[in-house]
C-alpha cells in the first residue's frame, strides 16, 4: 500500500531502482528510514551524506503528505516499483523512477509497447510515415500501447495518429499532474485519457519545472518500451539521446530513414548508418526487428493448403486423384474422356504449379 513513506523514499534525490533496493536492503522498510535518527543511519551506511540528516528526510514528509492530499482529491494513481502493477519493463533500467504517477487507464504492462520520439520541427514526411506505420500496427497488434512525449512536433503526432486509429497511448510528461505543458495540447491530453491511454510522471505536483527534466523523462520514455522509434530527428537532439539511452538498455532502437540532405532526417540516417537503429519504412519491418509473429488471419487457422483456383480440367483432375488417390496417366485420361497427348499437358502444367506429383511409372498423385 502507498503510503507518504514511500513517495518520501522516492523523492531521495539520485534515488532510481537500482538505488532503492541497495537502500532498502540495508535498512529494512522505508518507514524505517525515516524512523531512525541520523547517527543510526551514518553508523549503518558507514559514511555521512545529506539524505542522511533527519531535517532533510523530515521535508520530504511533509512533501509526500501535500502529495497524498493531491492524489486523494484528484485521482491520481501512483505505482511503487514494488508493486504488482509497476511497470515491469521499467525494472529492467537501473535509473528508472521507483515511483510513477499516472491518470488514465492504460496498461503499462501490454505485451507489445512501442516508443515513438522525434523532432519539434516535423515535416509532413515524418507525420505521415508514423501515421501509416501505425495504421499498419493497428492490423496485426491491436494492443500495441504508444508511448511518446506529448511534446511539439513528432511527439504529438504520434498520439495524435495513436488515437486515430485506435491504439491506446501514453504521454511521459516532464512535470507534476497538476498541469499539462506545453498548455495548447491540453485538449490532445484530455483525448488520450477519453480514448483509454494514460498521462504519466515520476514528478509531484509540487515540482518545479526546468528544462532538465524533459531530458531527464527520455530515460521513462524509453525505458517503457519494447523499442523507441525515431521518426525525424537532426544530428542532435532530444531524440537522439532517447535512442541512445533505449540502446543503453539494451532495448531496439528503429529509425524511418529519410532523404539526404533534409535537416530533420539526419539523426535518423546517421542511427542507420552507424548500425545504432534498425530501418524501417512499414510496421512489418519494425516486427521482423522486433521478431514480432504476425497473427495468422482469421478464417484460415484450419486450412492445410493454399488456395488456388483451379481451371474446370484441373478440377476434375483434382477429384478423381481425390477419390483414387493415385492414378495411372491412362486410367486419368479415360476417366476423363480426353487423349492422353492433351491431358498430358495439364498434367505437366499442374506438376510446375506444385499441384500434383509425378511418380514412377507414369502415376500421378496430388501434391502435399
Amino acid at each position: 500500500m502507498l503510503d507518504e513513506y514511500k513517495i518520501a523514499f522516492s523523492l531521495i534525490g539520485g534515488m532510481g531502482v537500482k538505488f532503492g533496493r541497495l537502500m532498502l536492503d540495508c535498512v529494512g522498510t522505508e518507514r524505517e528510514f525515516f524512523a531512525k535518527s541520523s547517527a543510526e543511519l551514518e553508523r549503518l551506511f558507514s559514511r555521512r551524506n545529506k539524505i542522511l540528516d533527519a531535517g532533510y528526510r523530515q521535508s520530504l514528509l511533509a512533501t509526500a503528505r501535500a502529495e497524498l492530499e493531491f492524489m486523494s482529491e484528484h485521482g491520481v494513481r501512483a505505482r511503487y516499483f514494488t508493486d504488482d502493477d509497476f511497470p515491469r519493463r521499467l525494472l529492467e533500467a537501473d535509473d528508472a523512477p521507483v515511483l510513477l504517477y499516472s491518470f488514465g487507464p492504460a496498461d503499462l504492462n501490454s505485451e507489445h509497447v512501442i516508443s515513438i520520439v522525434g523532432t519539434r520541427h516535423a515535416t509532413l514526411y515524418g507525420r505521415s510515415a508514423v501515421g501509416r506505420i501505425l495504421q499498419e500496427v493497428k492490423l496485426s497488434f491491436p494492443d500495441t500501447v504508444v508511448v511518446s512525449g506529448l511534446a511539439f512536433g513528432i511527439d504529438v503526432a504520434a498520439h495524435r495518429a495513436a488515437m486515430e486509429c485506435g491504439l491506446p497511448t501514453v504521454a511521459v510528461v516532464a512535470h507534476g499532474l497538476n498541469t499539462i505543458y506545453p498548455a495548447s495540447h491540453r485538449e490532445v491530453a484530455r483525448d488520450i485519457l477519453r480514448k483509454g491511454g494514460a498521462i504519466v510522471s515520476d514528478y509531484t505536483s509540487q515540482s518545479v519545472l526546468h528544462r532538465g527534466n524533459f531530458l531527464a523523462r527520455n530515460r521513462i520514455i524509453a525505458a517503457l518500451a519494447d523499442c523507441t522509434i525515431v521518426a525525424e530527428s537532426a544530428a542532435k537532439g532530444g531524440a537522439m539521446v532517447t535512442a541512445a539511452i533505449a540502446g543503453s538498455y539494451n532495448r531496439d532502437v528503429c529509425a524511418i530513414p529519410g532523404r539526404i540532405g533534409d535537416t530533420y532526417s539526419e539523426g535518423c540516417n546517421a542511427l542507420i548508418k552507424r548500425n545504432k537503429a534498425a530501418m524501417i519504412t512499414s510496421a512489418d519491418d519494425l516486427f521482423e526487428a522486433l521478431r514480432w509473429e504476425k497473427p495468422v488471419p482469421a478464417g484460415t487457422q484450419a486450412s492445410l493448403f493454399p488456395q488456388y483456383e483451379y481451371t474446370p480440367e484441373e478440377a476434375k483432375i483434382v477429384s478423381f486423384l481425390t477419390d483414387r488417390g493415385t492414378a495411372h496417366l491412362n486410367d486419368i485420361a479415360t476417366a476423363l474422356n480426353r487423349p492422353v497427348h492433351k491431358l498430358l499437358a495439364v498434367l505437366v502444367e499442374m506438376e510446375f504449379k506444385q499441384l500434383l506429383e509425378a511418380l514412377p511409372g507414369s502415376r500421378f498423385t496430388l501434391a502435399h
